[in-house]
């Protein structure tokens, strides 16, 4: 086994952080340019050093700790997810819902989706498709690193329950992890999943010309079930949605018209 194997598992026993989640020669040459800057040239002396000394290992995880979203971003709208939007899905379903997180960078709103499901089911009832253009996101999100203030709205029994804290980091814990599918998507080739309940896509649809959200919109139509909702992002309200089939319910969360 080479010495960057090794070097990977011992990293993985030391902070629970599991790097063949990323692309390896990208991680590879990003780890030894690092372990340069620090004056090592072997695998094996780093990991030494960072066993050993806190503030390099505490560089090493911020290095790969990412902080693009927030969890529970917008907390008002999750309060409107939780108490409006999820009551009458899961009233209305008699079985757990179909969600998907069209746009999930890494990974925080998903993961945020599938620790608020945990308020209305048991952990192995919930699945959430979370899905990105981005390779590298996907993978970052899969390994479930974040920084302290990405969690700053996050709700503190989620934060206590499902993240372990390690150094200056929050790892989110595997039995969160599990309960989400990475694909990767582009929103505007690809074909979409069907027989949703609730497709989230928020922040992004902002970045998109008028053609290309009306291409997006009569997609997550067809891809959502009678009565399923959009929930879209702070500055992303659909004018007139009755124009793509959709009515208002709440701000930011519009119902599937059949």
């Amino acid at each position: 086994m080479d010495k960057y194997e090794v070097f990977k598992e011992k990293i993985n026993a030391l902070i629970n952080i599991n790097l063949n989640y990323y692309k390896e020669k990208q991680m590879k040459r990003r780890i030894t340019s690092l372990m340069n800057r620090n004056g090592f040239e072997d695998f094996d002396k780093y990991f030494l050093a960072l066993k050993s000394d806190k503030s390099m290992l505490n560089q090493f995880i911020n290095y790969l700790t990412i902080n693009v979203s927030e969890f529970y971003r917008n907390p008002s709208q999750w309060q409107v997810l939780e108490k409006d939007i999820l009551t009458e899905l899961i009233d209305n379903s008699k079985r757990p819902l179909k969600i998907w997180s069209s746009a999930c960078s890494t990974g925080e709103e998903p993961y945020s989706l599938a620790m608020l499901l945990t308020k209305f089911y048991d952990l192995k009832e919930i699945k959430v498709l979370a899905s990105d253009i981005d390779e590298e996101a996907i993978e970052k999100a899969k390994v479930g690193l974040y920084t302290e203030k990405s969690l700053d709205d996050l709700p503190i029994e989620f934060k206590d329950k499902y993240f372990e804290k390690v150094q200056d980091s929050y790892l989110i814990k595997d039995e969160i992890k599990s309960q989400v599918e990475f694909q990767k998507i582009d929103l505007l080739k690809d074909r979409f999943p069907q027989n949703l309940d609730l497709i989230v896509c928020r922040n992004v649809i902002i970045y998109f010309t008028d053609e290309a959200k009306e291409l997006l919109y009569k997609k997550f139509h067809q891809s959502l079930n009678k009565d399923g909702i959009l929930f879209v992002g702070s500055t992303e309200q659909i004018i007139l949605p009755e124009r793509y089939n959709f009515r208002s319910v709440k701000t930011f969360f519009y119902k599937k018209i059949n």
